[in-house]
């Protein structure tokens, strides 16, 4: 459905994408990981014919040049930045996007009644958008990708600022645009949502492809390990004795809590239910796609 073959972009002495590969199955969510400055929205607007790649290559549904009407008309793309006009009301803005991707009569009329259910603004659709909190602005923003039913979503960065209950909202849609069949590729720098949406992601730094992988895979390769931490009733008498029946050399006592880092956090877990030792509380946790994110693109503040 999507074939990126090679993509290269530079501006000045910038390099905004280096060599950047990867495909997209139909009904496909795949992430595009990184943090600010990544080449992440420079990847989309190619992408999506907004900007030129110096080489290489983009197919989007067994077409090559996303610059053509033919091959936009099958993209719904949802930019970083708001695309929105403030003085037009949600309904005025669905109207005014669905008419320039062709919808006319009683079919725009349909698509705009759907797709303010589906952003839950049918009770505010003739308020002024100028009138909307950040949630709702975001909400309106995705559906207005949607009005023309578009096979291939391009996502750039959908729940910027958002509050709790609209980025639900926003990902159930995704969830379901997934069931639909549509192939949707979706920014973010927030790990969790990649980790909930998306079976296969890219992180890009720099420009640059560091891996590309399933969440599961990359987790594995590079998540490191898991951390246990167990409050005891007692302090331990013998913390040679009790490593060594627990098998961790990287074993940490403080009192009577004890912390270590492991690869088998279950078989860890099984040992310790082995000694004699009383709980007061467990805690594990086990590596996630924020710790794959951290280990390859670095722990340094990004500016």
């Amino acid at each position: 459905m999507v074939e990126v073959e090679r993509l290269c972009k530079r501006f000045g002495t910038i390099v905004a994408a280096e060599d950047i590969s990867f495909q997209v199955a139909q009904g496909e969510t795949f992430g595009l990981l990184g943090p600010n400055g990544a080449g992440k929205s420079t990847t989309i607007n190619m992408l999506c014919g907004l900007v030129a790649p110096d080489s290489g290559s983009v197919n989007l549904d067994g077409q090559a040049d996303p610059t053509r009407a033919s091959v936009r008309r099958s993209l719904g793309v949802v930019p970083q930045s708001l695309a929105l006009y403030d003085e037009l009301t949600a309904q005025g803005n669905l109207e005014f996007f669905g008419r320039i991707n062709g919808l006319t009569g009683s079919r725009l009329k349909e698509r705009v009644k759907t797709c303010l259910e589906m952003a839950g603004l049918t009770p505010r659709r003739k308020d002024r958008v100028a009138t909307f909190s950040g949630g709702m602005k975001r909400r309106l923003n995705l559906v207005c990708s949607l009005l023309h039913e578009p096979t291939i979503l391009l996502l750039d960065e959908p729940t910027v600022g958002v509050d709790p209950q609209s980025r639900n909202l926003i990902f159930d849609s995704i969830e379901k645009l997934k069931s639909e069949g549509r192939t949707i590729i979706y920014t973010t720098h927030y790990m969790e949502e990649a980790q909930r949406l998306c079976r296969r992601v890219a992180i890009l730094d720099r420009g640059k492809m560091l891996a590309l992988d399933t969440v599961e895979n990359l987790i594995a390769q590079h998540g490191g390990p898991s951390h246990i931490e167990a409050e005891l009733e007692d302090a331990p008498a013998n913390h040679e004795e009790l490593a060594a029946r627990l098998g961790e050399r990287g074993l940490h006592i403080d009192g009577n809590t004890i912390r270590f880092e492991t690869a088998e956090p279950m078989e860890s877990l099984a040992g310790l239910n082995r000694t004699a030792l009383r709980f007061r509380a467990i805690k594990v946790e086990t590596a996630n796609l924020e710790d794959v994110f951290l280990n390859l693109t670095g722990r340094r503040l990004r500016d």
